[in-house]
């Protein structure tokens, strides 16, 4: 299964054959007339209107050989809407955030499975680690075609400035924490640097608070290259790395220092890679429509050594205690009794602004 279809602002790709995958692998989803995706995600990311006001965001509208039309619209309060009409059945759901807080973008996914009688909207604020989801009652599918066109913009389509991407899945994809490193990323262990791609559960690894600890899990999962998951390059040898690695905009990095203790009265912070993004010490780095991110979940919320700088392990809260964020999370697949419960984060994690005073200081 894997991802089959990119909507950028440059240009729409579709491929049956898997975005990023070799050509000649066989296709990951039916492409004769007719054709339905019985069970897949559309995930859609945009940003949102300062002014809260209603807009029709995504979606498409047809009616040969049946009347269908799919959309995504943003509703007052930061919410958003989703209707698909498919031969005459209505599924629809909404969802809402729970705060107001300053939010510039919302990633919105829809799963489905008809084969099972389930679908799932979901929205999540990149920026501030929040996640929602409601179910929606009796799903229909999509017809390939409909949404190979409403990638590629060769049927009545919508499409709101404000979208910065969007793509579809062949499979449910999962929602709330997620890997944040390049599997080239070297971790420190016990006995030398090794790539974290290649650590498994029962390893070893470096990490500032409690030194070396197991690694009860790794999680890979591959994403669009694009919006809140387009990869950053921090170089070397800004934030003491002895090499330049390559994350996901959300991974945070570790800081400490004078400046660190005078601005915030703390030992050290946790800042996102993306308010780390000057020009000099941190800048986009290439990708091909899709990535593989990998990270490392330890028995406690960690920072581990990573080629010469702290970076935070995966941190999962108390997932486990949260059965439908847990079945519908990367982690889907790992036995309960497997995984630990994190208190709140090892260390203050910075807003955008405080990490901008900071970059200031540090480039003044």
């Amino acid at each position: 299964m894997a991802w089959i279809a990119l909507l950028d602002t440059r240009e729409g790709r579709f491929c049956a054959n898997g975005l990023g995958l070799d050509h000649h692998d066989a296709p990951q989803c039916d492409t004769t007339d007719g054709a339905l995706l019985t069970r897949g995600s559309l995930m859609v990311e945009t940003r949102m209107s300062p002014d809260g006001r209603p807009q029709e965001l995504f979606g498409f509208s047809a009616g040969h050989p049946w009347p269908r039309s799919l959309t995504f619209q943003a509703i007052p309060g930061g919410g958003i809407s989703m209707v698909h009409s498919h031969d005459g059945t209505v599924v629809h759901g909404a969802i809402r955030r729970k705060t107001f807080a300053r939010t510039d973008v919302l990633r919105v996914t829809y799963a489905w499975d008809t084969a099972t009688n389930w679908a799932r909207l979901s929205i999540e604020e990149p920026e501030q680690g929040e996640v929602l989801a409601v179910p929606i009652k009796d799903p229909r599918p999509f017809l390939v075609s409909d949404l190979r066109e409403l990638i590629l913009g060769q049927n009545d389509r919508v499409l709101a400035q404000d979208v910065i991407f969007a793509a579809v899945s062949t499979q449910v994809e999962p929602i709330g924490p997620m890997p944040s490193l390049d599997p080239s990323v070297m971790a420190a262990t016990p006995h030398g640097y090794r790539p974290v791609g290649e650590l498994q559960r029962g390893d070893t690894v470096m990490t500032e608070k409690s030194g070396v600890v197991p690694v009860l899990h790794r999680i890979d999962r591959t994403v669009p290259a694009r919006g809140s998951f387009s990869p950053v390059r921090l170089r070397a040898p800004y934030f003491d790395l002895q090499q330049d690695i390559v994350v996901a905009p959300d991974q945070r990095l570790m800081l400490s220092g004078s400046d660190v203790e005078y601005l915030f009265n703390q030992e050290a912070v946790l800042v996102p890679a993306r308010h780390l993004m000057n020009g000099h010490a941190a800048h986009p780095a290439p990708a091909g429509p899709v990535i593989t991110y990998t990270q490392l979940l330890l028995p406690g919320h960690e920072t581990l050594l990573t080629a010469g700088t702290w970076a935070e392990s995966l941190y999962i809260g108390r997932l486990r205690r949260k059965a439908d964020l847990l079945e519908n999370s990367a982690l889907r697949n790992l036995e309960r009794a497997t995984l630990p419960e994190h208190g709140k984060p090892a260390y203050t994690v910075l807003k955008w602004f405080e990490a901008i005073t900071l970059t200031d200081q540090r480039a003044a």
